[in-house]
Parts: C-alpha cells; sequence; structure tokens
C-alpha cells in the first residue's frame, strides 16, 4: 500500500497539555470576583496546578482506563466467607486520591473553602465524572454529622483530611475516609418518607441494629455512609461504619452493582443491613432535617458537576472546529458553526457563573445567604442539570461522526450528562421543594428578589423577565402543574441577572437576547445573527 495514503491531514490535535483553569476565563472570573483579595494569589496557584494536572495525558488516561474498566464486586472469598468487596481499577484510586489531596473534601476547614472548593471541583471532574460521587458525598456529610457535635469531633478530620487513604480498614486507624450515603429504597424512590429499613435501639446510648434493604448506595467502598431508617419515633438519619472499631466487617452486603447508562466508573449498588450497627445522628424522627444539609450540599454539587460536564465539551468542540477545515476555511469562522458554538459557550457560562455565585453564599453564612440558598439551590439543580444533556449532544455533533467515536471522549460526556439531572432528586423533586419554599419561607423569596433585582435597569430584556416572573408568582394556587416553568423562568432570570453584572457585554447582551428576550429557536445554534458571536467563541476557546 502506497505510504501516500497513510497521510493524516485536517485532523484537530488532541486538546492535551492545557491548564483547564487558567484557559477557562468565566471560571478565573468568578473565583477572582468572589474570592478575599487576600486569599487569590494562594488560591490561583493551586488552581492553575490542579489545572495542569486536569489538562494532561496522565489524568487522560486515568479518565479513560477508570471508564474502561469498571469495578467489580466480589460477594465472597474462594472458601465462601462473605467478603463484599469492590475492585476498582488502579486509575480510580488515582483520580479520588488526587482530588482529596487537592482539598476537594475540605471546603470546610479553610476561608474562602466552598468557592475554592467548587472551583477545583469543577476543574477536576472535568477528567472524568465517576469519582466525584463519593468526593462529593464527603465533603457534603460534615454539616449533617454537626448535628451530633460528638460524632463531628470524631469524624469530621478525617472527612477532611487531604491524605486519600484506601482500604477496608476501622476508620479510627486511616489517615483520612470518605463517605457514601443510603436513602433510596425500591419501594420509595424520592419518596424517602416511605422507606422500610427498621432501627432497633442497642443498649449502648446511640446505637442501633439497622434491618432492610437501600436500593441505590453509591461508592459502597466508602469509611461509612448515612442512611435513613424507621426507628421508635420515626425516619432516623445514623451513620453506618463499614468497619467496626475492633476490625471486624459491619453487616454490609452488597447485592449487586448497577450496570448504568453513564458514570461508568463508580460502583452504584444494592446493599442489605441485617443487624448492621449505626449510630445515631441528631433526633429520632428527625432524619430528613439532619441529613438535609448534606442533600442541599450534593445538590450544589450536581449544579458543578454539570457545568464541569458542559465546560469540557464545549471546549472540545471550539477546540476542533478552531483546527478542522470545511468548505474553504476554518469550522470556526463560518457563521452556522459559530452561531451553534456561541449558543453553547453562553450556556456554559450562564451554568459555571451561577455555581459560583451558589458556593460563595455557602462561604458568607449569613442569613440573607441561607434564604437566597434554599430557592437558588433547587431551582438551579433543575435547570443546569437538565440543559447539559442537550448540550452535550450538540457539542459531539460539532465534532461530526469523529465526536461519534469513542475515541474522542464525547460519548462518555454524553452518557454522563442525564446523571446529574436524576441523583439527589429529579426535575420534578427540585420544583416541588422550589414551591414548597414560596409558600412556606417567604424569607427566601425576599432574597431571591433582592438578588436579581440588583441587575434591574441595565438590560430591558431582563426587566420585562422580572416583571412577568413577579406576575407568576403573584399566583401560587394551583401551581404544582406549572412547576417546572415557574422554576425554569427563575432560574434563566438568576443567571440573567448575574451574567448582566458580570459576563462582558456581548454573552450578557447574547443570553438576555435568547434566553430572556425570546429571539431564539428550538435548538442551539438559533442566536440573533446581529450578535457579536465570534467574540462569544473566543472567550470561550481553551487556547490551546
Amino acid at each position: 500500500m502506497a505510504a501516500s495514503t497513510h497521510t493524516v491531514t485536517n485532523q484537530a490535535p488532541p486538546l492535551v497539555g492545557y491548564d483547564v483553569f487558567t484557559s477557562d476565563r468565566a471560571l478565573v472570573e468568578g473565583v477572582e470576583r468572589h474570592l478575599d483579595p487576600a486569599l487569590l494569589d494562594s488560591a490561583r496557584d493551586e488552581l492553575s496546578l490542579l489545572g495542569r494536572a486536569a489538562g494532561s495525558a496522565q489524568a487522560q488516561k486515568w479518565g479513560d482506563q477508570a471508564n474502561a474498566n469498571p469495578p467489580v464486586l466480589h460477594t465472597h472469598d474462594r472458601y465462601g466467607h462473605r467478603v463484599d468487596e469492590v475492585e476498582f481499577h488502579p486509575a480510580w484510586h488515582r483520580l479520588l486520591g488526587k482530588a482529596v489531596s487537592a482539598g476537594l473534601t475540605a471546603a470546610w476547614t479553610r476561608p474562602g473553602g466552598h468557592l475554592r472548593r467548587a472551583a477545583g471541583f469543577l476543574v477536576w471532574t472535568q477528567v472524568e465524572g465517576g469519582h466525584g460521587c463519593p468526593v462529593s458525598m464527603t465533603h457534603a456529610a460534615v454539616p449533617a454529622l454537626r448535628a451530633d457535635p460528638a460524632l463531628a469531633a470524631e469524624w469530621e478530620p478525617r472527612l477532611t483530611s487531604t491524605v486519600y487513604d484506601e482500604g477496608l480498614r476501622p476508620a479510627s486507624r486511616k489517615a483520612g475516609a470518605v463517605f457514601g450515603m443510603g436513602m433510596t429504597e425500591k419501594q420509595g424512590g424520592s419518596d424517602v418518607r416511605a422507606n422500610t429499613t427498621r432501627a432497633q435501639a442497642l443498649a449502648e446510648d446511640g446505637t442501633y441494629a439497622l434491618t432492610g434493604h437501600k436500593w441505590f448506595c453509591s461508592a459502597p467502598m466508602s469509611d461509612g455512609f448515612l442512611v435513613l431508617a424507621q426507628a421508635e419515633q420515626g425516619l432516623t438519619c445514623f451513620l453506618v461504619p463499614r468497619v467496626l472499631d475492633d476490625g471486624s466487617r459491619n453487616a454490609f452486603a452488597i447485592q449487586r452493582l448497577k450496570d448504568k447508562l453513564g458514570n461508568r466508573s463508580n460502583a452504584s449498588s444494592e446493599v442489605e443491613f441485617d443487624g448492621t450497627w449505626a449510630r445515631r445522628v441528631g433526633d429520632e424522627g428527625r432524619g430528613v432535617r439532619t441529613i438535609i444539609e448534606m442533600v442541599a450540599a450534593t445538590r450544589l454539587d450536581c449544579v458543578i458537576g454539570s457545568a464541569a460536564l458542559m465546560r469540557q465539551a464545549v471546549a472540545q468542540a471550539v477546540h476542533h472546529a478552531t483546527y478542522r477545515e470545511a468548505f474553504g476555511g476554518r469550522l470556526v469562522d463560518k457563521p452556522l458553526m459559530r452561531n451553534v458554538l456561541a449558543d453553547l459557550a453562553l450556556e456554559s457560562e450562564a451554568a459555571t457563573t451561577l455555581a459560583l455565585r451558589l458556593a460563595a453564599a455557602y462561604d458568607d453564612g449569613g442569613e440573607q445567604e441561607r434564604a437566597f440558598l434554599r430557592l437558588a439551590v433547587p431551582a438551579a439543580k433543575y435547570w443546569v442539570t437538565k440543559r447539559c444533556t442537550p448540550l452535550a449532544g450538540e457539542a459531539l455533533e460539532c465534532l461530526g461522526g469523529n465526536g461519534y467515536v469513542e475515541d474522542s471522549g464525547m460519548p462518555r460526556l454524553l452518557r454522563e450528562a442525564p446523571l446529574n439531572s436524576i441523583w439527589e432528586g429529579s426535575g420534578n423533586v427540585q420544583a416541588l421543594d422550589v414551591l414548597r419554599a414560596l409558600q412556606r419561607e417567604p424569607q427566601a423569596l425576599n432574597a431571591f428578589l433582592q438578588e436579581v433585582g440588583t441587575a434591574r435597569g441595565a438590560d430591558h430584556r431582563l426587566d420585562a423577565a422580572i416583571k412577568d416572573l413577579l406576575t407568576e408568582l403573584a399566583d401560587l394556587d394551583g401551581i404544582e402543574g406549572r412547576g417546572r416553568r415557574l422554576v425554569e423562568r427563575m432560574a434563566l432570570v438568576l443567571q440573567g441577572s448575574l451574567l448582566v453584572r458580570y459576563a462582558p457585554p456581548e454573552v450578557a447582551d447574547a443570553f438576555c437576547a435568547s434566553r430572556l428576550g425570546g429571539d431564539w429557536g428550538a435548538a442551539f445554534g438559533t442566536l440573533p445573527h446581529s450578535l457579536d458571536l465570534a467574540a462569544v467563541v473566543r472567550r470561550a476557546a481553551p487556547g490551546v
């Protein structure tokens, strides 16, 4: 065969060897905007270090390996003894170890910790999404454990450690620990109050024996789990250690691993409790109230994780179009492709800007910000995670047939995209949560309206959207049937307010014209042609 037939031309080089943090202008500007100036230099350094690691060939290889070699369940050893161990590929441990060492479970222990951690989570999970599950749950368990000061004193230093100490051993003998969660049961799904797992009090105060079945328990090789079970006074939160202090294994029978659409590197399991030893967290009968802070934190991570996936998909699409030529010029310069790329970039930047605003509110911790989060987190979780799947599909299409091939990495992004919309409550659950807050917590609505109202007068389309939203909010009777529409508008108005205040004029103008002004079609790539779309695309380029 002639050597000339093997000449490769007009193919984009791999997007590798770049700084995932510094090449993301929206992310960098968000960190600079919200973080205390005294912390900025150290934060930039640590995030750039993590960004270079995320953009390296080595990290990308780990992500590929972890997904090509999904976890394997070993229920018994060769002699028939029950072991209930899950074997992960070494790449999984390297990804998780890097996340822990980078402080992605240590937000609660340092100034500006939530913003810095959110930015790092957004950077590092672009490598691979599955290992982000135990990272998120470990981070989010801290506020729930604080319902019991003694438990918090014992476990919080382990969970916020920057040492990843793998293997099943008593947590007291480890330099760091990771956490999981078990709420969902097969008969209830999101309706956790329908849980049937029973908790029988033991002689030692605060200890119980659990009996029941958990339908979804992610990362079953974690050191501990927060679970819900029915005690004498009602649904209660419990801490279940994987290994007991004496070194014996707790009763924790892994029945099977889920065969999932995406998130292949992460083990999601069904677990049977049969006399499983547990410690109560909080008061009996107040399990939902105790664990709700963990749920809120993981919902925010759903927003951050979806923003990360969007950013990686957009970076890949813009990178490809920058190098690929067709019909006499670069794809990125073709008006129709530019429109698609700009539309994707708007969605990505709006998601990133909103995620960082929510993380900054966590750092503030004041009453006003807590009230704002009560509405903003479920609204953002509803909308940002919903936008992730169509964005990933459109970004894949920008690569054409190359994007449909596994080697491109785009199919993995597309399979991962629906997860965050389902995890920690599907779209309907988020919408209902918003409606409950509107009806029961007027201070939350006041805080939300004050936030979006900060940008009033800056853009006529935003002003009109706020007015329409107020009209919708004035009538809450029978609102459940239009709940999704209302929550969508709330999220879009909040994103529009943030972009008008903080984004470059071309970005804010395009967002308001399309998402708020109605000059937009039903698919990506339908922005008004008169906008400065080239500037929007240049801003989104990864710069490699």
